[in-house]
């Protein structure tokens, strides 16, 4: 059986009722039929639908050859919220409103590769080291020192993540690079707080009282220096000094129960020295990093030459990974000692005021 075109424009034949048949085949035709005429003969097809989806595919597709072709810029063709070290003169990503092409970034040459890089294999180092650590049976590593321990590692985890994490994201937008910033200047603050956790913990082993004091006034200014973090105005350029200004003052507290350390100890003792050895070791590696990114050194005396490698910040980081595995050494170092020397002689004396 065939189907006219006449069939199909008007299928209301003499007496205005559709022709039907009783074969399969007729059947097919029929369906067929009514497609087609609902297609060319609808008033209902919804042609803006059609116009806004081919609008939205054409922008998807204009945006990926895009993300894909970007080209790194010069500072002065940055939104002035990316424009963060005028020292470095090329190399710049452009803003990437898109998660995807930012961390597609991570794999292409601009001033940001060195900075994602140093802190993505500092972080994934340190989940090594702290689940090859934590995971040692109980007779080689007692709980209680795995917990120790575990409060340095979880700082220098959230902090090298977080900042790898501010590097990828900072040319996203000003919401997602606000963001990004301050939990990386959080993070600083938590490496500080964990860092002081077992130093304190083994160096005033047999001194409760000046072990808990010195925790509580670690954790409040801890808590004072994220707060600050979390200010807008916090991680703009005007305040670069102001930055490494409060995460030094924070590190240098440590000074004050150093000394009481090496007095109480001996100062020639060999485990007062080899403690504070290593910290002051660890001490001299986070200052040098924070005044290389305050003064921006040494991009500030060659502009334009260091816009890919060897910054400021590339440096602080470096410096960053580096002190945090001086420290590991030197509380491994004393939490070895404790093991060694045994139980505390020394009673615990009440907390007085």
């Amino acid at each position: 059986m065939e189907i006219s075109v006449e069939n199909v424009i008007n299928p209301s034949l003499d007496d205005g009722k559709t022709t039907k048949t009783e074969t399969k085949s007729g059947n097919v035709e029929i369906d067929m039929t009514e497609v087609l005429k609902a297609g060319v003969l609808s008033d209902e097809i919804d042609l803006g639908a059609l116009a806004h989806n081919a609008a939205e595919q054409a922008e998807e597709f204009v945006r990926k050859v895009w993300e894909a072709s970007w080209k790194v810029c010069h500072y002065k063709n940055l939104p002035k919220w990316l424009q963060d070290n005028d020292f470095l003169h090329r190399g710049h990503r452009p803003p990437l409103p898109s998660f995807s092409a930012c961390f597609k970034s991570i794999f292409r040459l601009h001033t940001e590769t060195g900075n994602i890089w140093t802190h993505l294999l500092g972080c994934v180092a340190f989940i090594g080291v702290a689940c090859y650590f934590l995971s040692r049976p109980s007779v080689e590593i007692q709980f209680q020192e795995k917990l120790i321990f575990g409060a340095f590692f979880v700082g220098a985890i959230i902090c090298l993540g977080f900042s790898f994490a501010f590097h990828t994201l900072s040319c996203h937008s000003v919401e997602i690079g606000r963001l990004f910033s301050k939990l990386d200047y959080c993070g600083i603050a938590l490496l500080i707080m964990g860092s002081f956790v077992p130093w304190l913990y083994y160096g005033f082993y047999c001194h409760y009282q000046p072990k808990v004091i010195y925790l509580s006034v670690v954790c409040v200014l801890g808590c004072l220096s994220i707060i600050v973090s979390l200010w807008d105005k916090f991680s703009e350029p005007a305040f670069r000094p102001l930055r490494a200004g409060v995460f030094m003052c924070f590190g240098l507290s440590g000074v004050i129960p150093a000394i009481h350390y090496g007095v109480m100890e001996g100062w020639f003792s060999q485990i007062s020295q080899s403690s504070l050895g290593w910290l002051v070791l660890m001490g001299f590696l986070y200052i040098l990093g924070a005044l290389l990114y305050a003064l921006r050194v040494p991009e500030r005396w060659f502009p334009g030459k260091f816009d890919l490698w060897f910054q400021s910040h590339q440096l602080f980081h470096i410096l960053v990974i580096a002190a945090a595995f001086v420290h590991y050494h030197g509380i491994s170092e004393m939490a070895m000692y404790r093991v060694t020397v045994g139980e505390c002689t020394v009673p615990h004396e009440p907390i007085t005021f």
